[in-house]
C-alpha cells in the first residue's frame, strides 16, 4: 500500500520538495548555478527569476518577489493547488483500488 501511495503521488512529492528547497534558499544569493542561460552569458533568466521570486515570497518579501518575477506568487498558488489536487484525486483512486482488492479476496 505504501509503494502504491508513493507511486501515485510522486509528482506531488517532487513539487513539495522543490517548494521546500526554494523556501530555504536565500533569494539574494549568487551561488553556483546550473542555469544554462547564466553560462551562456545572459544576465537575466526567466527561470532563475521565478525561483528567486518564489524564495523571496516564502521569506515574506512580496515586493522583492514581484521584482524578481511578477508571476512568482501565482506559481506558488498554482503548485499548491496542484499538490492538493493530486493527493485528493489519488486518495479516491487508492480507496477504490483497496475496495477492489478486498472484493477479489
Amino acid at each position: 500500500m505504501f509503494y502504491r501511495f508513493v507511486r501515485y503521488n510522486l509528482e506531488a512529492f517532487i513539487w513539495l520538495a522543490a517548494l521546500a528547497l526554494l523556501a530555504f534558499m536565500n533569494p539574494e544569493s549568487t551561488q553556483q548555478t546550473l542555469c544554462v542561460w547564466h553560462y551562456a552569458g545572459f544576465d537575466a533568466c526567466p527561470g532563475c527569476g521565478l525561483g528567486h521570486s518564489i524564495s523571496a515570497a516564502f521569506h515574506g518579501k512580496v515586493l522583492d518577489s514581484f521584482n524578481f518575477h511578477p508571476l512568482g506568487i501565482l506559481a506558488i498558488i498554482i503548485l499548491t493547488i496542484r499538490v492538493f489536487r493530486i493527493f485528493i484525486e489519488n486518495k479516491y483512486l487508492l480507496s477504490q483500488k483497496t475496495d477492489q482488492y478486498v472484493k477479489d479476496l
